[in-house]
């Protein structure tokens, strides 16, 4: 009876934690609207500055000087560089593009991690992970509305995703080092290198507009902050493959609150090219999970 009542347990923890991983992709997936309307204010790398800043600063107050850990400086600041140049490219991609493209397009760092894999870590390529690519580049092409060259917000976007896909690579590389600091210093790097970045080449402003305060605040706190503690305190509480599928509605969660804030809607061309790039996606986690 006791063994009965501490499965019963774990398996409601199980469910907790599978709804949080929810929670977080319906966050994560509203940000891209978000962003979208805060750019109409303020310039693209410049907004990350104050998003990344403002959570730096949380992080800090949350957890005090635990984060501050010497031994993960340095990968620390690799993640950051990857970080950086993701979200530089996704955020400056989303002025030229859509917020729905944006959201599919910036999944594919599922399909393109097992190539970034095998070339940091020596992984094993499977055939599966062809058929994903293929399939994604169709979804990507369609999506785009391309005829000779691709849309310039969505090749930015392009390689937000395999940026991300770098980071995830380099995550499990850097597995053994504490992840909550590792956290904070990927964010601050993120913030050090958007805030020079800006202080260059956009230029420092600040509106009083009420719509990118919101957006900062919502994307600091709740996608940056709140976001990134909770899928570490959660993800290892159920089983890989599980968070993977979960994950995998981001772009579903981003299309879905673009068309309810902004009513945007993609063309029949765009919707084939946004479910090629699931079934991308879907069929590289389905292999994983076989």
């Amino acid at each position: 009876m006791k063994h009965l009542k501490i499965l019963i347990l774990v398996k409601r923890d199980m469910k907790k934690a599978e709804l949080v991983l929810l929670g977080i992709t319906v966050i994560w997936g509203l940000t891209f609207p978000v962003m979208k309307v805060s750019l109409e204010y303020l310039s693209p790398v410049l907004f990350l500055t104050y998003r990344f800043g403002v959570a730096s600063l949380l992080m800090l107050l949350f957890f005090g000087r635990t984060v501050l850990k010497k031994e993960t400086l340095f990968e620390g600041f690799v993640l950051g560089s990857t970080l950086f140049f993701g979200h530089a490219s996704q955020i400056v991609g989303l002025k030229y593009t859509s917020a729905s493209n944006s959201a599919f397009i910036t999944s594919l760092y599922v399909v393109f991690t097992p190539f970034v894999a095998y070339g940091l870590l020596g992984d094993k390529l499977k055939g599966k992970d062809f058929l994903s690519l293929g399939a994604a580049i169709v979804g990507l092409y369609l999506i785009s509305d391309a005829t000779l060259h691709f849309n310039y917000g969505d090749l930015l976007t392009v390689l937000c995703a395999i940026s991300f896909a770098f980071q995830i690579v380099l995550v499990h590389k850097f597995k053994e080092k504490d992840y909550l600091s590792l956290a904070f210093w990927q964010i601050f790097w993120n913030f050090v290198f958007s805030l020079s970045y800006a202080l260059i080449v956009e230029g420092f402003a600040f509106s009083r507009e009420t719509a990118p305060l919101v957006g900062i605040l919502y994307t600091a706190v709740l996608a940056t902050v709140i976001g990134f503690t909770f899928q570490i305190k959660y993800q290892k509480e159920t089983k890989a493959h599980k968070a993977a599928l979960i994950y995998s509605a981001e772009p579903i969660f981003g299309h879905i609150s673009s068309f309810l804030t902004i009513g945007e809607v993609l063309s029949l061309r765009g919707y084939l090219g946004a479910i090629l790039i699931l079934v991308a996606i879907w069929n590289e986690i389905r292999g994983d999970i076989g």
